[in-house]
């Protein structure tokens, strides 16, 4: 049986841990670092499918030594220039991608419920399998004139949490869908960016230099890169404990502070301006001479203790930098540059007698291509599971709304992410379904267009919905929305539990056309 000795990074093995039950197990993990400490060895972790939020260091009276798997010994590769490369010594695991069942089962008809069927389009219309007539319930007409659905990556990590933070029932947690950082200290004298990474995809926009690091700031669109740039440093956290005002927070990943703030026990951070200090005694300096109560910015909406700050990248970037870092503890996926110019911050905060206090908050880019609305999301984890998530989604369509355009979170969305978007397009769409009424005793008609119009959520979202609701089926020629009973009392329990809304009247905000400006 092999020693703790002959354990190095890239070896594999089952570690004990403890499951959601608190029972014990033996995932299979993979070994990414190894360090002493008074003549104790520690090993870094990350468990195989598991999220990486799991990752932790772990002492050697938990590993199994006799499943122990060691790293395939390097292979020469051809690399682009002819020259022999080499593969990574651990076999990297490609992302799994479990795809939407799209395939709808027979309706049971219900004691109650409402059907919405559509006329028939043509073949690019929605492409499901054909439920028997007797699936249907008595039906409500509603013109689909769509295009075919997109079918959105559903969670690429297993998670032990299943929906630890904002996802769970309430499927509150946001996180961005972003590429994750680069090894080397992000603090470059040429501004880069923060973006959002097209996991498995290429993109247009991507114009990374060859080691990773734009060559120039891009000014419009996404800077997309993939995991091909990922090494042991940016895949462990960094970060052991954030103390921010009253609250103290276990980092999920990595974040690029400074080198020298890693080896603390705790990493202080301002609530108001989010400056990082190194000890309680700096803060403590820190806060004598910080006059913010709030984020800068300009306020747009205040009801009871909730307000929401609009930051503008450019003219608040030292602010916006350091929100960048601080979210990139808790999201996996996101490449942190610092260029944040053409990115507009809307900080959402909860107020006391202290001040306004960041809940969490969601970034935009100023002039979208896409029709993106939200660029990366996040409700720290002090929030979590209290309906934030889905308030942070709801306001970045009500200014859609008011931009009188439809949007869409930047693709592909986080395994929570999805999940929290999903949770508040179903519930947003059955809440305008659920609300028709006959017109001249005729069952009632609407079109795909028109959910979009009302809700200002684009299309292909409405669709993929509908889909995943198993609401649409092909009924005597037509398409038909169902709404069955069990879909009807579970929306409106979940209506219940939903106290926090946004109120269109308390917003104060006036688009600007940043097209326009040669400037941002």
């Amino acid at each position: 049986m092999a020693d703790n000795g002959d354990i190095t990074e890239g070896c594999r093995l089952p570690v004990l841990r403890k499951n959601q039950e608190n029972e014990d197990e033996w995932p299979l993990a993979e070994i990414l670092s190894v360090k002493e400490i008074t003549g104790k060895k520690l090993y870094y972790v990350h468990y195989i499918d598991f999220n990486k939020r799991l990752d932790e260091w772990v002492t050697p009276d938990r590993l199994d030594l006799k499943k122990l798997q060691f790293p395939k010994k390097e292979a020469k590769t051809p690399s682009k220039n002819g020259l022999p490369g080499s593969r990574p010594s651990s076999p990297e695991r490609d992302p799994v991608r479990k795809t939407l069942d799209l395939s709808l089962q027979t309706a049971t008809a219900p004691s109650r419920g409402k059907t919405i069927p559509t006329t028939k389009r043509k073949a690019e219309s929605l492409t499901l399998a054909t439920p028997s007539p007797a699936g249907a319930v008595s039906s409500l007409p509603v013109s689909t004139e769509t295009s075919q659905a997109s079918v959105y990556p559903s969670m690429r990590e297993g998670n032990a949490f299943s929906q630890k933070c904002n996802t769970r029932d309430d499927h509150e947690q946001l996180t961005s869908v972003t590429t994750n950082g680069t090894a080397r200290r992000l603090m470059p004298s040429q501004p880069g960016r923060k973006r959002k990474a097209n996991c498995g995809g290429t993109d247009e926009d991507s114009q990374d230099s060859s080691d990773g690091i734009p060559s120039a700031p891009r000014m419009t669109g996404s800077l997309v890169s993939d995991r091909s740039h990922d090494d042991i440093v940016t895949r462990m956290k960094n970060i052991g404990c954030i103390e921010l005002g009253r609250h103290r927070l276990k980092p999920w990943y990595f974040s690029p502070y400074p080198q020298e703030l890693t080896t603390l026990p705790i990493l202080y951070l301002c609530e108001f301006c989010l400056k990082y200090l190194k000890s309680l005694k700096c803060l403590q300096r820190h806060l004598t001479k910080c006059n913010l109560r709030h984020p800068p910015g300009n306020e747009i909406y205040r009801k009871g203790t909730i307000s929401f700050f609009e930051i503008d990248g450019r003219k608040n970037k030292t602010y916006s930098q350091n929100l960048c870092l601080l979210a990139k503890c808790f999201l996996d996926h996101k490449t942190l540059y610092y260029d944040t110019d053409p990115f507009l911050f809307y900080v959402m905060t909860e107020y006391d007698p202290k001040g306004f206090h960041i809940v969490g908050y969601f970034s935009k880019e100023k002039e979208s291509t896409e029709d993106y609305n939200v660029a990366c999301i996040l409700t720290l984890p002090p929030y979590q599971r209290r309906g934030y998530g889905k308030l942070l989604i709801e306001f970045s369509y009500e200014l859609s709304k008011v931009e009188g355009k439809t949007g869409t979170p930047e693709k592909p969305l986080s395994d929570l992410g999805l999940l929290s978007y999903r949770s508040y397009w179903s519930q947003t769409i059955l809440e305008i379904l659920m609300d028709l009424k006959p017109d001249n005793g005729e069952r009632p008609q609407i079109t795909i267009n028109e959910i979009s119009e009302i809700t200002s959520v684009k299309k292909e979202d409405v669709i993929s919905t509908l889909q995943y609701l198993n609401l649409i089926n092909y009924y005597k020629g037509q398409y038909i929305l169902t709404l069955s009973e069990d879909i009807v009392d579970g929306h409106e329990r979940a209506m219940l539990k939903r106290h926090l809304r946004i109120d269109p009247k308390c917003l104060h905000f006036t688009p600007k056309d940043w097209s326009k400006r040669g400037k941002w």
